[in-house]
């Protein structure tokens, strides 16, 4: 298949085979191609060359009922459940079985959902509503839904990207289960664990060209990253060994009542400071409150021994504080705004001093400052007017650590700073953070990635339901002690 938009090739004589009975992972940067292989399978796109075939014959998906009729299913990282509708009304909406006068069968739809269920070895009410549901069990109703309609060929798209430990567990003991049913799956993670776990072949892309397909048994994490970047990465985690500094970000005893309790820490000038636990444990809680996007109820932080009033990002702002927040594209980014406004919305002030128009800001000025920061950290985009949300998932993360690094903080405070990016993005921005912390910036990193907050950090915090309950140093730090201190075992590191 080949798939341009406008003068950009997304897709150049890609190939990809997928077998009944087989979990098949599809491999790649961001800007690879991933996605508009997705939406060409999924009706949503169609090939400007080449052709997509099913039990070997050829088919033209004209849109998305389309490849739904020949069997074609995606799983989206964000399930799209109508929240107010109940678990079963989702899966059979617009097709509900119906009695003998037209009514909607609901004990019928009801008893088919519970057979779903029970098929794929999860216990959820079909009576429950869809709002309130865990991200992972939205994606069990979506995977429900799919075999409800016989799917044959099921996408999953980065689907463990906001899920636990034993939420990936599950899903994949789902995802055999559809394997031994004859289902073809195609996996898309940036996760090579889950690759090699789970996967039998691996097809890669680069730059939306064709790369190979390997049995996954047969090649290495190493030889795959060589496949999908083009080139050896020296170090995924080039942490530079630096001498802490003076405190920068001081924060004593902080309590917000229901989310975290009696929190004391401390982060050193040119040094990084991981902030570990599992996902509910309050650690984004803590990071928010630091800034002043959620009021403390007790407690103190200070910044450069200045104290901070509680519930104000401007004064937080104001002290050298920086948050890159966990959701880019919610909480980061005004995804319809261009990639230069974007960057620029920290800098208001500063822009209307140096174009000195009555409070007018210089288009020019913006721009130049925006291409700084676009060579700086290797942005690619085609022009800085573009709207943010046509970047990849990686370069809207460069564009939120721009927008935040332009304000010359003291203390940067990132949350989840390489979820759901590729491998060579995921080095570039570690590369940064360590060249930040040794050019002496305090960095508070929040990460659910173990291997992240072991390479990079040089002391671990660890979060259990909202308490501090150990402080590790890099040194004594390993996957077996973050995890006990995380799941809130004992005698697992210095009492924080």
């Amino acid at each position: 298949m080949s798939k341009s938009f406008g003068a950009v090739r997304a897709l150049q004589g890609v190939t990809l085979e997928l077998h009944a009975g087989e979990v098949h992972a599809l491999a790649g940067e961001n800007g690879a191609g991933k996605s508009t292989v997705v939406k060409t399978f999924a009706g949503v796109h169609r090939p400007d060359a080449g052709e997509v075939r099913v039990d070997g014959e050829p088919v033209a998906f004209h849109g998305p009922a389309d490849a739904q009729a020949a069997g074609v299913a995606v799983i989206y990282q964000e399930p799209t459940l109508f929240p107010d509708l109940s678990v079963a009304e989702n899966i059979f909406m617009g097709r509900q079985p119906r009695g003998a006068l037209g009514r909607i069968d609901r004990r019928a739809m009801h008893a088919e959902t519970a057979r779903l269920f029970e098929r794929l070895g999860v216990a959820l009410d079909p009576q429950q509503p869809a709002r309130g549901l865990s991200i992972a069990d939205q994606q069990v109703v979506e995977i429900a839904k799919a075999i409800s309609r016989d799917a044959r060929v099921l996408i999953m798209d980065e689907p463990t990207a906001a899920l636990t430990g034993q939420e990936v567990a599950r899903l994949f003991a789902v995802t055999r289960g559809l394997q031994e049913h004859g289902c073809a799956v195609l996996f898309i993670s940036h996760r090579l664990e889950e690759i090699f776990e789970i996967c039998r072949r691996v097809t890669t892309l680069r730059d939306g060209a064709y790369v190979g397909t390997d049995m996954v048994a047969d090649i290495t994490p190493d030889d795959l990253v060589r496949r999908m970047v083009g080139r050896d990465l020296d170090a995924l985690y080039p942490k530079q060994d630096v001498t802490p500094g003076e405190v920068a970000l001081k924060v004593s005893r902080l309590t917000r009542e229901g989310a975290f309790t009696d929190v004391s820490f401390e982060v050193r000038r040119g040094e990084i400071v991981a902030l570990a636990g599992l996902v509910g444990a309050g650690r984004s809680e803590v990071a928010r409150a630091v800034f002043g996007v959620d009021r403390w109820d007790a407690g103190t932080v200070e910044v450069g021994g200045r104290a901070l009033p509680a519930g104000s990002p401007t004064a937080a702002m104001s002290a050298g504080l920086a948050l890159v927040p966990e959701d880019r594209r919610q909480q980061g980014l005004v995804m319809d705004m261009s990639i230069e406004r974007n960057m620029g919305l920290t800098q208001l002030r500063t822009l209307r001093r140096e174009t000195g128009r009555g409070g007018l800001i210089s288009r020019k000025v913006e721009r130049d400052r925006a291409a700084d920061w676009g060579l700086r950290l290797q942005l690619k985009y085609s022009r800085l007017s573009d709207a943010v949300g046509v970047l990849s998932g990686g370069n809207q993360q460069k564009v939120v650590l721009a927008k935040w690094l332009a304000t010359e903080p003291a203390v940067l405070i990132v949350d989840e700073p390489t979820r759901g990016i590729d491998v060579g993005t995921k080095a570039e921005v570690h590369r940064l953070l360590s060249e930040l912390a040794a050019q002496d910036l305090a960095v508070l990193m929040i990460s659910s990635d173990l291997p992240e907050v072991l390479g990079m950090a040089d002391r671990i915090l660890v979060m259990h339901e909202g308490r501090l309950t150990a402080q590790i140093a890099r040194a004594d730090a390993t996957e077996e002690s973050v995890m006990a201190a995380a799941t809130g075992r004992p005698g697992t590191g210095k009492a924080a």
